[in-house]
């Protein structure tokens, strides 16, 4: 029987991941070092796939990824079952020349990525993190430790604060790094330092800001945890384990992860969820299986995607920004995403098969929906359902401060979603 020894072990391994995963491309990189040690074999989409039934396999476009395990008895038309979810999350993202400052103060210039809370990054120590692409085309992961703040306003400047605080995106966000000149400094420098590359190398970049404080566990009986980029590595690091339990168990249909770059601006990108990747992988596994067109059409029907992304929480100091009714909170399970409107996928099939699966695996659900005055969000969900045809169905789990440069969740939820996933993977 599972344990809050369980929850918390689930929690401490969440947290070595987020700190393993500051940017997309660390958490693609990371999916695949952990599948590889598990077993898995990492292919390269310019090479030839294995043709035949067994097997398990991994591989990376950019900041997504995408694993399998294909059983023994599997078909040219064996169905497929998609845990899917996302690696990005909103903060900020390097411009060119990202080497600024003024007045003895180094700074950073960076633009808006997605849709953060901006005042939750005053005042953190924050990483850079992401790709560098050298003069022979390689790419090279690159992170920083704490580096970079956004010190805010202090009281006695601003008396207004606590009534009020609106940032601008341009003037008001761009961190401190340093003291000096900034043509006496080089931001890539730092950055190619720690990867050991030759900065005048660097011909392009990807790097984002992540929080560098640790995930932590607190609170009465150890409820709550925190953390940067749970929106949306939470679902991430559940998939991981997830699947690698499923590796040994499934034998009627394909286990399959997939986790998307570029969710938080609209995931129209080749390692997006409304790119190929995802279609490009399922033909080339059909293929192997000798399967034809027919076939192909014959295994989407037999086949699912669970989509995982965080929800809302109710907030127990904003009550009327929720639905009156239906009330997730933390720590009772994770949830069931509805909206009538298929900004989430759920429908009655889906919500059927959501709920049995939680059964099987002996774990509580909620379901979640908007108050009506207050717009919804999506998900990878309507992308996958819409590019496949498959049946999908949003999930997740509660959290507060979505979109803050630390998010809160339950213990507890984390550890069932990833129970979830196993029976609905492995079932």
């Amino acid at each position: 029987m599972p344990t809050a020894t369980d929850a918390l072990d689930h929690a401490a391994d969440l947290a070595e991941f987020i700190a393993a995963a500051p940017s997309s491309f660390h958490a693609a990189e990371e999916v695949a070092r952990r599948l590889e040690d598990a077993g898995f074999i990492r292919l390269r989409e310019g090479e030839s796939w294995p043709s035949a039934p067994g097997g398990r396999f991994v591989v990376v476009r950019d900041g997504a990824a995408i694993a399998w395990a294909v059983p023994g008895t599997a078909t040219a038309a064996t169905g497929v079952r998609i845990f899917g979810a996302h690696t990005d999350s909103p903060g900020f993202k390097l411009k060119p020349r990202p080497t600024t400052g003024r007045l003895g103060w180094l700074q950073a210039g960076v633009e808006v990525y997605g849709g953060p809370m901006l005042n939750s990054w005053l005042d953190r120590e924050l990483r850079l993190a992401g790709r560098l692409v050298l003069d022979d085309g390689r790419d090279v992961l690159a992170a920083t430790g704490p580096l970079l703040r956004l010190p805010q306003l202090a009281i006695h400047l601003d008396r207004e604060v606590n009534d009020r605080l609106a940032l601008d995106k341009q003037s008001q966000t761009q961190p401190v790094w340093g003291l000096g000149g900034a043509e006496s400094a080089d931001l890539l420098a730092e950055l190619a330092a720690g990867a050991d590359v030759d900065p005048g190398r660097i011909r392009g970049y990807d790097i984002v800001t992540a929080d560098a404080a640790r995930g932590e566990v607190f609170g009465r009986d150890d409820v709550f945890f925190a953390a940067g980029r749970l929106d949306d590595l939470a679902s991430v690091h559940a998939g991981v384990m997830a699947l690698v339990a499923a590796a040994d168990t499934a034998t009627d249909h394909i286990p399959l992860l997939a986790v998307f770059d570029h969710e938080e601006v609209g995931s129209a990108t080749r390692s997006g969820a409304a790119g190929p990747f995802l279609s490009d992988v399922l033909e080339r596994l059909w293929l192997g299986l000798g399967a034809d067109r027919e076939q192909q059409l014959r295994s989407l029907t037999d086949s699912w995607c669970v989509s995982s992304d965080v929800g809302h929480s109710v907030h127990p100091n904003y009550a009327d920004k929720h639905d009156p009714v239906v009330q997730p909170v933390l720590g009772s399970g994770p949830i069931l995403k509805i909206n009538a409107n298929q900004r989430y996928a759920t429908d009655a099939v889906g919500a059927a098969a959501w709920n049995g699966w939680c059964a099987d695996a002996g774990v509580h659900a909620q379901e979640f929906v908007s108050n009506n005055a207050v717009p919804c969000g999506s998900t990878i969900g309507p992308i996958t359902a819409t590019r496949l045809g498959i049946r999908t169905v949003d999930v997740g789990i509660p959290i507060l401060s979505m979109h803050s440069a630390r998010e809160l969740a339950g213990v507890s939820d984390l550890w069932d979603l990833r129970r979830v996933a196993e029976t609905y993977l492995g079932g």
